[in-house]
């Protein structure tokens, strides 16, 4: 599967962005799915994790309560809607895809994740 983020930019604090994960070349639907981001100068951290169907999510700590990871899998995409954006937030954001039996298990480690899209620059201003 490849995958491809988009809907990165420019946008100051309080401010909101929606990210999208387009797939391709297989159905999105085997796949377990995840946002993970990286700081200039830091590792990757895991933003938000969502199941095959969709009925389990979970949340780094420093974005609970203000990001929601979601999917259409019959459109191969997932997104992230990130409100509340702070400066903290900038990073490249990256979607990863792991291929999974289970329709409920969600992944938290990059280790985990054997496809990779290539990033979208988020930069939130203060």
């Amino acid at each position: 599967v490849q995958l491809q983020a988009s809907g990165g930019g420019l946008v100051q604090a309080g401010g909101s962005l929606r990210l999208s994960c387009a797939a391709s070349g297989y159905p999105l639907s085997s796949f377990r799915m995840g946002w993970f981001r990286q700081a200039s100068g830091k590792e990757r951290e895991f933003v938000a994790g969502i199941s095959r169907s969709a009925t389990n999510t979970v949340y780094g700590d420093s974005v609970k309560g203000r990001f929601t990871i979601s999917r259409d899998n019959a459109e191969n995409l997932m997104y992230l809607q990130m409100n509340n954006l702070q400066s903290e937030d900038t990073a490249v954001y990256y979607c990863a895809a792991d291929r999974h039996a289970s329709s409920f298990s969600v992944f938290r480690l990059p280790t985990q994740a054997a496809y990779w899209g290539r990033g979208t620059q988020v930069t939130v201003s203060s």
